[in-house]
Order: structure tokens, then C-alpha cells, then sequence
């Protein structure tokens, strides 16, 4: 006898989540406020493919140790290869350059949208999850880059974080690729160890400095015994590197005199500090000061594209982690120029800067300082007495829909009264609407408000239900605004 066909089996795959309905309503309301700032900044909303050749992708992701580096990919039939995009930023650089003759010129965008990463899943670290980006395609100005850290500022306030729970932090790619010289790693024969350092500098939150230190000589062992192969700096250039992690002071002008000190005489260096000196001026110009945006040569952003000023915003407050600990929050969104993306297409310079909000991160954020994650009320539920009477059922639902209120008719079986109450329960439903055929004659309805009446009991009949407090009989043309009232109560 053949053997039965094996059911699937209903799991989520690893390392991705099922989103259901009061997140996907507060992503949405929250993305929507990012979206307003901006607008507000002149941008315009893009929506690109899902999907791009891995040829236009590029090979940028840190996590390079995985199969395809680190995209879900797989090969066309007409033999090109394809890939999810990990980001948002490449697909934009291939939409620069391949409407380059109709965009304006710089080209301001903003997109929102899932992105897919072939990476180790972990604790709070899926391989989808969404993003929300603004970036200015065309302008070497560091104006450009200014903005987008004002833009951030704005948007992270807008959302519901407060100025002093958030600090937006910016550095420059150029300063520390000038120490990198000092240390003796320029060169493109060094790319391979200069890389080991971004990715380790990048970690220095979550490792320390010892654990960075480990990376950048041979390599460090993590708690689950996975060796990470370092960078195999000497102890001399070592310390160079680490000087430059600890750079910050506590004024901007302080830090810049540290690094001027560490750069030394490197042309490039020398000129990621007076681009920072720039930003800095420009930014307290608008009136955003330290108390929101501050110098930091501890950000270097691990992403291989980035040629100048890179900038993460981090929250500030405590929250208690999953062993009852106390821990800062930490990083939502980052970003940075990267000004030889679109040139991979077009072999033209073509400066480009922005940054992209871990809209997950960012929402987790809310939940934990209570902006988001209340209760959310469901629809108004019209019962059903008497299936005969769909329609005016229906007709009632009709004029609550009409009138802007959320609210469905009960679907189910109607034999079972008590069911239906337990389903307007589930649905966190506000109000019930109840017309038995009584009420019918008399033309009325009976509105019960569920939120100050009691749980709705299992066995609740009819007669019970009517006797309880927080219900009115009202004349059936009465019903909307009845409800109205209600639910503003």
C-alpha cells in the first residue's frame, strides 16, 4: 500500500515571524509619521522589485562566511542569477543610474519595505525584516549628509523618543580609513585585514574593547565556542586603532583635536575631519546640538560601501533584558555617504548619501517606553438573533461602516448566543449590537458596551445579558449615533 502523503508541517521557517494585527497596525502608524518628516524634508516616495540580479546587489554584506554572501539567491532560467535585496540603498543605486536622464538631479527618496538576509538567526535577529530609508543621490555637499541627520533627529521625536532618550552619532569613514594609514593598512593589498577592523570597530557595544582588541590581533572565541578569525594586526598597530575608538571627548571640538592628533599627516584623514567640522557647523546653524547630535569615532557602520561620513542613532534609555539586567538600548538606525555605489553602473562619480531606520528595532523601542502596545479596540460586532434577517443585519453594519466606524456582522454559527459574545471578546470589540425579534417591533436595537460591562460569562443567555449594567435600548434609527457616543465614552 502506498504511503499516505506527509502532511506540511504549520511553522514558520527559521529565522523568520508571522506579524499579526495590532503590529502590522502600529508599523504601519509609525511608518507613516517617518514618512511625514520625510515629505516635510522634500522627499519622494520609491518602490523598487523585491528582487534584483546579484550582479547589480554587489557583494557588501559583512557576513561573508555564508553561502551567496549572505543573500537568498538562485539562478534564473535564462541563466542570470537573482537574489532577494539585503537592503534598500543598492536597489536605489541601480534606480539612479538607470533613470538617470529623467530624475532630478540630486534625486531625494525615501522607501519602505522588507529586506532579506541569508544570516545565522538569533535571539531578536531575523532574516526579514523591514526597513524605512531616505537618501539624497547627487550632492557631494556634506550638507546632504547635515540633513539626514537632522531628518533622523526629527523622525525619532516624531515617532514618540524624546529628545534625551536618543543621541544621533556621526563620524567619517576618511578619518578612520587616515588611521588605517598610520597604521600601515592602506593599500588594496590590505582590504581583506581593513575590512576585519570595520566589522570589528562596528562591535565595540557589543564585544568591548577586549573582545575588539582579540579580533583585530588573531581572533577571538565567542560564548558558544565559534572562532572569528581577527585581523592579525600587531600590538603597535593594534593600539593605533583603538586610540581612534576612544577618541571621543566631551566637546565636538575636543574630539576633533584628538583625531587631528591620530590622523597626522594624512591627506584623507585630514579631510574626514574638516568634513565633520562641516556637519558640525551646519547642524548647530538649525539649532541641533549636542543634546542630539554628537562627533563619535566609534561609529564606522559594518556595510563595505561607505566612503565618508557614516551616522547611527542610539537610544539612550535602560531597559531590563532578558536576564533581568540593565542595558541600554542601543542602535535603530544607521547610515552614511557611499559615493561608488551608483558608479558600478555608470563608471561617473555619482555622490550619494542617506540612512535607513530599523523599523523592528525602532518599534520594540516604543513598546518599551509605553508609546505603543496598548490595547488596540477591535470593530463594533452586530449580532445575529434571527439568520432570516441577514439583511438587516447588514443594513446596520452598512450605516456604521458609512459613518467611519469599524465593525462586521457576526459570521459564525448564530444557534450559540454565548459564542458569539466570546467572539466579540476575542475581537476586543468595543460594543455589541443586539436586535432579538423584540426588538425588531419595537424598532430598536440594544447597545452593549463590552469594555465597562463585565467578561462576558460562557454560559450568558440572552436575558442575563440584557440584565447586565452598560446597555442601552435606542430607537434603531438612532444607531450611529448612539454608537458614536459610545465608543467616545
Amino acid at each position: 500500500m502506498a504511503d499516505k502523503p506527509r502532511r506540511p508541517r504549520a511553522e514558520t521557517p527559521k529565522g523568520f515571524r508571522d506579524y499579526f494585527g495590532a503590529e502590522v497596525t502600529e508599523r504601519k502608524a509609525m511608518l507613516d509619521r517617518i514618512a511625514g518628516v520625510y515629505h516635510r524634508y522634500g522627499f519622494d516616495p520609491l518602490e523598487t522589485s523585491a528582487v534584483e540580479t546579484v550582479e547589480a546587489l554587489g557583494k557588501f554584506l559583512p557576513d561573508v562566511d555564508r553561502p551567496n554572501e549572505g543573500v537568498f539567491a538562485w539562478q534564473d532560467e535564462d541563466a542570470d542569477w537573482l537574489a532577494l535585496r539585503y537592503d534598500l540603498t543598492a536597489p536605489l543605486a541601480r534606480v539612479a543610474a538607470q533613470y538617470r536622464n529623467d530624475l532630478p538631479s540630486p534625486y531625494r527618496r525615501y522607501a519602505m519595505g522588507p529586506v532579506w538576509r541569508n544570516e545565522k538567526p538569533g535571539p531578536g535577529r531575523f532574516r526579514q525584516f523591514y526597513q524605512c530609508d531616505a537618501d539624497t543621490v547627487g550632492s557631494a555637499s556634506v550638507a546632504a549628509d547635515a540633513e539626514i541627520c537632522a531628518m533622523l533627529a526629527d523622525a525619532l521625536e516624531e515617532v514618540g523618543i524624546p529628545r534625551g532618550d536618543y543621541v544621533v552619532k556621526v563620524n567619517n569613514r576618511k578619518v578612520l580609513n587616515g588611521v588605517m594609514e598610520v597604521a600601515g593598512l592602506a593599500g588594496d593589498d590590505k582590504d581583506a585585514e581593513r575590512g576585519i577592523v570595520l566589522r570589528a570597530i562596528d562591535k565595540i557595544d557589543r564585544l568591548g574593547p577586549e573582545g575588539v582588541r582579540a579580533l583585530l590581533g588573531e581572533g577571538r572565541k565567542d560564548d558558544s565556542g565559534d572562532f572569528t578569525k581577527g585581523a592579525g594586526l600587531s600590538p603597535d598597530q593594534a593600539e593605533v586603532v583603538m586610540g581612534f575608538t576612544t577618541a571621543k571627548r566631551d566637546t565636538g571640538a575636543a574630539t576633533v583635536a584628538r583625531l587631528r592628533e591620530l590622523v597626522g599627516t594624512s591627506v584623507v584623514g585630514t579631510e574626514g575631519i574638516d568634513e565633520l567640522e562641516g556637519i558640525a557647523a551646519l547642524l548647530e546653524a538649525q539649532g541641533y546640538g549636542p543634546d542630539r547630535i554628537v562627533l563619535d569615532p566609534g561609529v564606522v557602520r559594518g556595510l563595505g560601501y561607505y566612503t565618508g561620513p557614516v551616522y547611527e542613532a542610539e537610544l539612550t534609555f535602560e531597559i531590563l533584558d532578558e536576564k533581568g539586567r540593565k542595558r541600554q538600548f542601543g542602535s535603530v538606525a544607521g547610515g552614511g555617504r557611499y559615493d561608488g555605489l551608483v558608479k558600478r553602473f555608470t563608471g561617473q562619480d555619482v555622490p550619494a548619501t542617506g540612512v535607513s531606520i530599523g523599523v523592528d528595532r525602532l518599534l520594540a523601542a516604543l513598546r518599551a517606553k509605553g508609546r505603543v502596545g496598548g490595547d488596540v479596540a477591535g470593530p463594533v460586532v452586530v449580532t445575529v438573533m434571527d439568520r432570516d434577517r441577514m439583511a438587516d443585519y447588514m443594513g446596520m453594519v452598512g450605516d456604521l461602516r458609512q459613518a467611519g466606524i469599524r465593525a462586521e456582522v457576526y459570521l459564525g454559527n448564530p444557534k450559540n448566543f454565548g459564542n458569539q459574545l466570546k467572539y466579540a471578546d476575542k475581537r476586543a470589540s468595543p460594543v455589541a449590537v443586539i436586535q432579538g425579534g423584540d426588538e425588531a417591533q419595537k424598532g430598536t436595537v440594544i447597545l452593549k458596551d463590552l469594555i465597562l460591562g463585565a467578561k462576558i460569562a460562557e454560559s450568558a443567555t440572552l436575558e442575563e445579558w440584557k440584565d447586565r449594567p452598560a446597555q442601552v435600548e435606542v430607537p434603531r434609527a438612532n444607531l450611529v449615533a448612539a454608537v458614536l457616543k459610545m465608543l467616545d465614552q
